[in-house]
């Protein structure tokens, strides 16, 4: 299953597609959808949806995992990444893939088995589990393939489960 992780931000939205060939998980493809404070929320919105829309219609994912919103003590930053997140959704929607949604806790337990785990120690297990050479740069992309990851545990679990 073609899988498409995406982690939302407005300056930086990374985007991560994995796949499980032959039961072996691979990495297809990643990097960033990048804009630039000096345009309008609005315009960078519309350059999100564009980009992550041209990145659905070229590698055409069966799901896309999505981070879900979390924040402490920002809430301007907060406001930004829903809107990013919902722009998301609505390429997701549009192409008529299913969305699944994971909390940042979650994600980090199906990578490394503890939910407080830190950034460094995500990002070296998504190269060990996916057999790269080096760490994916830069850390939105490589949170996203995270998402995709844990997307791809979940499912192929829920697949077992229905089996049983």
């Amino acid at each position: 299953m073609l899988i498409l992780g995406v982690d939302p931000g407005t300056a930086s939205t990374g985007y991560g597609l994995v796949d499980d060939p032959d039961d072996v998980l691979t990495m297809v493809a990643y990097g960033v959808i990048s804009t630039t404070p000096a345009h309008t929320m609005p315009v960078r919105l519309r350059s999100i949806y564009e980009q992550l829309s041209g990145i659905i219609s070229q590698f055409h994912p069966e799901a896309v995992a999505v981070e879900e919103l979390f924040f402490s003590r920002n809430v301007t930053t907060a406001i930004a990444v829903g809107q990013a997140r919902g722009v998301v959704l609505l390429a997701a929607a549009e192409a008529d893939i299913p969305v699944f949604e994971y909390k940042p806790q979650v994600v980090k337990q199906a990578i490394v088995g503890y939910g407080r785990a830190d950034k460094a120690q995500v990002q070296q297990m998504v190269r060990m589990l996916l057999n790269l050479e080096e760490i994916p740069r830069p850390d939105d992309a490589a949170d996203a393939i995270a998402i995709a990851v844990c997307h791809h545990h979940s499912a192929r679990f829920n697949t077992l489960l229905a089996r049983a």
